[in-house]
């Protein structure tokens, strides 16, 4: 995998977390990696954004972002309450394939779920990743109600004709509770693609450098995590 988009299930699921930690544990093995941020919203000029957060959390990366809206709200309406121009998918793909050609890994990092829209068209990152020929992981929830909104998100991937990379839970909590360790034999099913990451809940508090030590052993080789990665039992 050169390109990797991440969408979530929803929003404030972890999914910047979850790229930060895909960011750690490929530069852990000697790869170089970049971060799209194809419209970042709810920001202001001088505040950092998600690209910025995976760069504090993971390290060096290229961290690159397209478009910046200060509203929070989905990037096709936070462009035209700005009156500014929007973010087309060819414009994404673009910038990835560019990324791509001096990078091991190019991370793009979806704003909200799979289906927001990016532009007046109705374009949304699914167009981007179609168009990028790129496979796409989705971050999900632990709990209770993740298994219909997983669903719906892989069938949204399959009906695109993109390929579920596989599933992450973004914030995997201290003590989880039946649904959620239920869940962890669910999911893969509700997705039709394997469960390859548990990201710790609070993990985008820790310091940098423990967050990086530590990163590897929340995702699965596929991820580029190390074997010490394991689901609770």
């Amino acid at each position: 995998m050169t390109v990797l988009f991440v969408t979530g299930t929803g929003t404030g699921i972890g999914k910047t977390v979850t790229t930060a930690a895909l960011a750690a544990a490929a530069l852990a093995a000697g790869r170089s990696v970049a971060v799209l941020k194809p419209a970042q919203t709810g920001v202001g000029p001088d505040e950092p954004g998600d690209a910025a957060e995976v760069a504090r959390l993971a390290g060096a990366v290229t961290a690159e972002e397209l478009a910046r809206f200060p509203e929070p709200l989905a990037p096709a309406t936070a462009a035209a309450r700005a009156g500014r121009a929007q973010v087309g998918p060819q414009e994404v793909a673009d910038a990835a394939e560019k990324l791509a050609a001096s990078h091991d890994l190019v991370l793009v990092e979806g704003a909200g779920g799979l289906l927001v829209r990016f532009d007046a068209d109705g374009h949304t990152l699914a167009d981007a990743a179609r168009r990028a020929n790129a496979p796409v992981l989705v971050v999900a929830e632990a709990g209770l109600g993740t298994l219909n909104a997983t669903a719906l998100t892989a069938l949204a991937l399959r009906s695109h004709g993109l390929r579920c990379a596989g599933v992450v839970i973004g914030s995997w909590p201290a003590e989880p509770d039946l649904a959620s360790r239920c869940n962890l034999d669910d999911l893969p099913a509700a997705a039709n693609a394997p469960l390859l990451g548990l990201v710790p809940e609070g993990a985008g508090s820790l310091p940098p450098a423990a967050f990086r030590s530590a990163a590897p052993r929340w995702l699965a080789p596929a991820l580029g995590g190390s074997g010490a990665f394991r689901l609770p039992g």
